[in-house]
């Protein structure tokens, strides 16, 4: 059996590596086809096969390259906290300490960084030696050109001069104060010789990222992903794609989208189009009149969720072009009421428009994105929702109607970081699946435990450690958790203090000394903004006449 990196098609010339160059494994929390699916994940990987005074292999859960004897960097993407577990078996697996205050100077620099962590590390921080906070673009260059200048010496001083660089986060050097064992966090005393604060680094270039190798192993096979925006300019509340990476960037048109996608259909059909706002970039229509010349008339093209207000016919008639069967909207709600609490801005007649136009277009399924357990969330919000889809059937009844949905997270860095999960989530979530099947929608839900696991890390400080490490024998569920808990008892809080309190504005908060691009006193004035908003008594629901775009849901 051929091993999976024998197929792989690069899109980069590694650099051949120099004597004495610096052994580094980078990891993936995941199976091969998961990690390679990832653009990061791809981008960074590239980035250090292309210096010479580096030595990269890649390593997964299901197995890696021929691995240094003695790594002095090794690194990992975390892109989603439940990967948490895999992280420390591949620890374990390079026979690296699982805590950084048990590594001796022998044992490598332990790096991570990823949305998770650029979010807030803190449940982390006792496994990882060093955290990257922002873009790979500036940071993966800096990391490697301080820890040349400093790689002979000794382990401490190595992590002294690599605290200095911007965005290089050392969390053995801030120590967090609590007002008790089981009680909220107090302050956090900074070492002398480190920042008070790490900013997060942000990449200001308009050539964005672009897969680095095609694949027929990744979990979308020989796919050539083009980040086409990075950032979103909407800023949700809830929204960590839009807070934590502002501002928002398109890729430049002429000399980056146009050059990369030209560059991947060379070696595969399928282009997948990334950002969490494509159809926002300012020249996307340019783009899809490219896409539309006749020399590509093979390719499937692949497209992330669109805003409502964005769908119109040239972008339907490019989907079913290019193989695409169907579109996906994130609505997150159905009621308007809620959508303007969390700044969605979506009026109801842009879903019904986008629906009709999708059908029209000769497209066969809608998907939306949607969500329960949203803050001032009532019944009748959800009962909205089972009534949205209701409207779309009878609208555009031949498309396959499919609605994604989630439990509210609160993420670090964004306004609502600050509430809790709804515990009502869960019923909510029976609810739609019971209403909705009984019109013949799917609903596909994210499982109500798994967004607590979620929360849970979201909202984490370091005394999540031991819940951690004993989650890896009792599993990586909302079970194994309160079992880690029970367990636990009296040496920090209750679990519903992470995942289900409200937190008051002037909370300190386990991450609040890594910052952003968005103030903290900006993220408390949108809170305050999104929660003072009027919860009138839902009206009842006027019947929805067919086909009529403009009716409210």
């Amino acid at each position: 059996m051929s091993l999976p990196w024998a197929d792989e098609i690069r899109l980069f010339t590694p650099a051949v590596s120099a004597a004495g160059a610096i052994p580094v494994v980078w990891a993936f929390p995941n199976t091969y086809p998961v990690g390679m699916t990832s653009l990061g994940y791809q981008l960074i990987w590239a980035m250090l096969a292309q210096r010479s005074d580096v030595q990269v292999r890649r390593l997964f859960t299901d197995g890696g390259e021929s691995l240094p004897v003695q790594p002095e960097l090794v690194g990992f993407s975390l892109a989603w906290e439940l990967d948490y577990g895999h992280l420390l078996d591949l620890l374990e697996k390079l026979a690296v300490p699982l805590r950084s205050c048990e590594r001796a100077e022998a044992h490598p620099l332990v790096f991570a960084g990823g949305p998770v962590l650029s979010a807030n590390p803190e449940p982390f921080a006792d496994f990882l030696d060093v955290v990257l906070l922002g873009d790979a673009e500036v940071l993966i260059p800096n990391l490697l050109d301080h820890y040349q200048a400093v790689r002979h010496t000794r382990r401490r001083e190595k992590l002294l001069k690599l605290a200095q660089v911007p965005g290089v986060y050392v969390p053995q050097f801030y120590q967090p104060i609590y007002a008790a064992s089981t009680g909220a966090m107090q302050a956090l005393v900074p070492h002398p010789e480190v920042p008070a604060t790490v900013k997060r680094q942000v990449y200001q270039g308009n050539t964005l990222a672009t897969s680095t190798v095609v694949t027929p192993h990744a979990a979308w096979e020989k796919i050539y992903l083009v980040e086409v925006v990075r950032s979103c300019p909407e800023m949700c509340r809830f929204c960590l794609a839009s807070y934590l990476t502002l501002p928002f960037r398109p890729a430049d048109v002429a000399t980056g989208l146009l050059p990369a996608i030209t560059r991947g259909l060379q070696v595969t059909h399928r282009i997948g189009l990334l950002g969490p706002s494509v159809t926002q970039h300012p020249e996307f229509r340019d783009l899809l009149t490219y896409l539309n010349q006749p020399a590509w008339d093979g390719m499937r093209l692949s497209l992330a969720s669109v805003r409502a207000a964005t769908v119109d016919e040239l972008l339907v008639a490019t989907l079913v072009r290019h193989q695409t069967q169907s579109l996906t909207i994130a609505v997150e709600s159905g009621s308007e009421r809620l959508r303007q609490v969390m700044n969605k801005k979506l009026a109801q007649g842009d879903i019904f428009r986008a629906a009709q136009i999708a059908q029209q277009g000769g497209l066969k399924g809608l998907k939306l994105y949607t969500m329960v357990g949203l803050p001032t969330e009532t019944e009748a919000d959800v009962q909205a929702t089972v009534e949205l889809a209701q409207a779309l059937r009878q609208t555009a009844p031949r498309l396959r109607l499919t609605l994604g949905c989630s439990t509210f997270v609160p993420k670090a860095q964004t306004p609502w970081q600050g509430l809790g999960v709804n515990p009502q989530a869960e019923k909510r979530l029976q609810f739609l699946g019971k209403q909705l099947g009984k019109m013949g929608v799917e609903l596909r839900p994210e499982p109500y435990k798994d967004s607590l696991v979620q929360a849970l890390i979201s909202r984490g400080d370091r005394r999540l450690t031991e819940v951690l490490l004993l989650t890896r024998h009792y599993g990586v569920s909302w079970g194994g958790v309160r079992r880690a808990f029970k367990e636990l008892r009296g040496q920090l809080p209750p679990p519903d203090f992470y995942v289900h309190q409200d937190w008051p504005d002037n909370a300190c908060l386990p991450w609040q000394h890594l910052t952003g691009t968005v103030a903290s006193t900006t993220l408390t004035e949108h809170r305050h903004r999104s929660l003072s908003m009027p919860k009138p008594p839902a009206p009842p629901a006027p019947e929805l006449p067919v086909n009529s775009p403009e009716s409210p849901g």
